[in-house]
């Protein structure tokens, strides 16, 4: 082989090399482009989902595991202003102003001051709520 030819067989290799890691390259790149999920509509189907999800469907939570999850970081401290724990005065006076524990509740539903919406408890009950409240509150 002349060194012609060897230099037109490396540029050839070198070539599909760069062909071979671009078509890679491109795979890689639309893979990390790939959507990370997708959202299914409650009585559609949903193709491609291996889990679904029910709303409703799960055990109800005890106002202990909803205080201790969403409630204690700042109801345990008095974070921002929450009344706290077990301070039934601050709790009652909160209730006077909010018209009693529904009042309350519909307040912590919605969200109010420096608390989120259902307090992060976005998957509680209602009543998992009211339970937790009363629980918090002596009320």
């Amino acid at each position: 082989m002349n060194h012609t030819n060897k230099i037109w067989a490396v540029a050839g290799f070198l070539a599909l090399g760069v062909l071979t890691a671009q078509a890679a390259t491109n795979d890689e790149i639309a893979k990390r482009l790939e959507p990370v999920g997708q959202v299914c509509v409650q009585g559609k189907e949903c193709p491609g989902m291996e889990v679904t999800a029910s709303v409703g469907g799960g055990a109800a939570k005890t106002p202990d595991e909803v205080i201790a999850k969403h409630c204690n970081a700042c109801h345990g401290t008095g974070l921002l202003g929450a009344p706290k724990i077990g301070d039934s005065a601050a709790w009652k006076d909160r209730a006077d102003h909010q018209g009693g524990l529904d009042g309350i509740l519909a307040k912590a539903i919605t969200g109010i001051n420096a608390m989120p919406p259902k307090g992060t408890c976005g998957d509680c009950s209602d009543d998992e709520l009211k339970g937790a409240i009363k629980k918090m509150s002596g009320l």
